[in-house]
């Protein structure tokens, strides 16, 4: 499609890599972001990216810091926010950011759970606001989500769809806006399960994880849930779900083992134990397989 001005506010964990992602498939880029230090490292970021994974470097200079928001969105065709997951915030920002812009300028929130319905409600022109949960990191990750509300425009969502697939990015189309989307629906229903086999002394952490990763993981990339339904039969998958659905957690909400680890300051990695113990060196171990797994997978799609 035709080169886009795309701005992103928040130069982040995700922005500077959606920022990334938008310059390398040679779109104009401005990126801001009221915490300067952040500001200051995007490009730096994005270059050490593109080298580590022998894209073009050139790439970033088509990525415009801007201190202020008025200056990075002004001329802006398209405008993704990648802030903190706060909705007062959002909300506040997605205010000023419509007074800044044009009146087609297309707007979208980068949530990962939060209903785009509430962070956009408040907007003057809600035809043309829309959701995109990209997945971290952003440049490796090929899934985005695209959801739209009751009032989000057709057209908005269809021009969307195209920027992100002609970027290399794989979106879908979430028909319905509720929290969660369809992505972090479905890993948040594994994860209550498998807190709730820990919680209830079927298994330790380590045993569900291995579970998955030496089992079904293995197929997830090749073969999604329902296509491994269409596989074995709708006939056994019913056999199985009637013997099985009923004895699965229902908690409602968050479950009380979950709750006990953080009140007891059990924050996973960056405490040292979460689930599991972690030493400094395991945490970068693991972090460097997945890191490596990914751009495996990247490079198998390329």
């Amino acid at each position: 499609m035709a080169k886009a001005r795309i701005a992103v506010v928040g130069a982040g964990l995700m922005g500077h890599g959606i920022a990334q992602v938008f310059a390398l498939a040679g779109h104009d880029v401005t990126i801001t972001d009221s915490v300067k230090a952040s500001l200051d490292s995007a490009t730096s970021r994005i270059r050490t990216n593109l080298e580590d994974l022998g894209d073009d470097q050139s790439a970033v200079a088509r990525v415009a810091p801007q201190a202020e928001l008025a200056d990075a969105v002004r001329d802006a065709d398209y405008v993704v926010e990648a802030v903190l997951e706060d909705l007062p915030l959002k909300q506040q920002l997605f205010a000023e950011i419509e007074r800044q812009v044009r009146p087609d300028t297309i707007l979208a929130s980068n949530t990962s759970v939060i209903p785009i319905t509430q962070i956009m409600s408040g907007l003057q022109r809600r035809e043309r606001a829309l959701g995109t949960h990209w997945w971290n990191p952003p440049y490796l990750v090929p899934l985005v989500e695209v959801i739209g509300t009751q009032w989000t425009s057709q057209a908005a969502i269809d021009w969307t769809i195209r920027l992100h697939a002609d970027a290399g990015k794989t979106p879908v189309h979430v028909k319905k806006d509720l929290p969660g989307f369809v992505g972090n629906r479905l890993q948040h229903a594994l994860w209550r399960e498998c807190i709730a086999l820990v919680q209830n002394g079927i298994c330790d952490a380590e045993t569900v994880d291995t579970v998955i990763k030496a089992s079904f993981g293995r197929r997830l990339a090749v073969l999604g849930p329902l296509e491994n339904a269409d596989l074995v039969g709708t006939d056994l998958t019913l056999a199985i779900h009637r013997t099985v659905l009923p004895d699965l957690d229902r908690t409602p909400g968050a479950l009380p083992y979950l709750e006990g680890l953080v009140a007891d300051g059990k924050l996973g990695m960056k405490t040292g134990e979460g689930f599991r113990r972690w030493t400094p060196a395991q945490q970068s171990a693991l972090r460097s397989r997945v890191l490596q797994h990914l751009k495996q997978a990247r490079e198998r799609d390329a």
